[in-house]
């Protein structure tokens, strides 16, 4: 008898040419959770930034025709836009503008036209500045360290490798000043922690397992390779429930990041402060 024939998972990859006026960050997001959707298409990523006169654009379009695929653009200068189509047109490729259908709709709603600059929301206004400083706060108030606490916006809390350091960058980069405390079982935490007013206290934590995991990688790349309770089992399973029972006394929000990434964390967190702000 034959064996029976098991489907394979084969990848369709293809090409993406992302061409941008600005820095490309946008339409690299957009790019990414639209093709999240499709399991076995594996996009191939071509990335144009600051895209703004026409020998620029020529030369992405001569990268665009040597590897056909789908072009998707931001791009308002309404010269280069029709260079872009036309040739697009011309190779039979499709090009997605990908902000147009958000930008028509608001300017219907708020009755105004666009401003057609290039960049708009890169300027260096109270917003950006607002950004630096906060990654400036996060840095200084990483792993326990710094004071000042009070002028936080967010306070994670959680014992080793609960991704308590790049959830605090990803929320300083958002403009959200974070400061991050480990907890250790013995270890005192800041004695005025908890009367704080303006920041929210979150708590984050895993399952056991996915701690382990991680702390025996991380001994693994500093060539540690003996037992110790930092991948103990019943040493783990006793830091989380320190962790959980402080949590629950003082009434910390708290969230389980074993299948969460930092991104799906942090707005998690954002809406546990927006909550926050409205009851204070």
């Amino acid at each position: 008898m034959a064996n029976p024939v098991r489907s394979v998972d084969i990848k369709t990859y293809f090409h993406v040419h992302m061409i941008s006026d600005s820095t490309g960050e946008t339409l690299m997001g957009v790019m990414r959770a639209s093709a999240a959707q499709f399991e076995r298409g594996q996009p191939i990523e071509h990335l144009f930034a600051l895209v703004r006169s026409p020998r620029q654009m020529e030369r992405a379009l001569e990268h665009v025709a040597a590897f056909p695929g789908v072009v998707m653009y931001t791009v308002v200068n309404p010269d280069l836009r029709e260079v872009l189509e036309n040739r697009c047109a011309d190779l039979g490729m499709p090009a997605i503008a990908v902000l147009d259908p958000i930008e028509t709709t608001l300017s219907a709603y708020l009755g105004a036209p666009m401003t057609g600059r290039a960049g708009a929301q890169r300027t260096l206004d109270a917003d950006y500045y607002r950004r630096i400083e906060a990654m400036n706060y996060c840095m200084a108030h990483d792993d326990g360290q710094g004071d000042d606490l009070a002028s936080a916006d967010v306070i994670l809390l959680g014992i080793s490798r609960t991704s308590k350091t790049p959830t605090s960058i990803y929320l300083g980069n958002r403009g959200v000043r974070t400061a991050n405390i480990p907890l250790v079982p013995g270890t005192p935490l800041p004695d005025d922690l908890f009367t704080h007013r303006k920041p929210v206290i979150v708590g984050l934590y895993a399952t056991p397992e996915r701690i382990i995991q991680i702390r025996r990688n991380r001994l693994l790349n500093l060539n540690e390779d003996r037992s110790t309770e930092y991948v103990d089992e019943d040493a783990v399973k006793d830091e989380l429930i320190f962790a959980k029972r402080l949590f629950a006394r003082h009434n910390v929000p708290s969230i389980d990041v074993t299948r969460r990434s930092i991104e799906e964390t942090a707005a998690k967190i954002i809406n546990f402060l927006t909550e926050h702000r409205a009851k204070r």
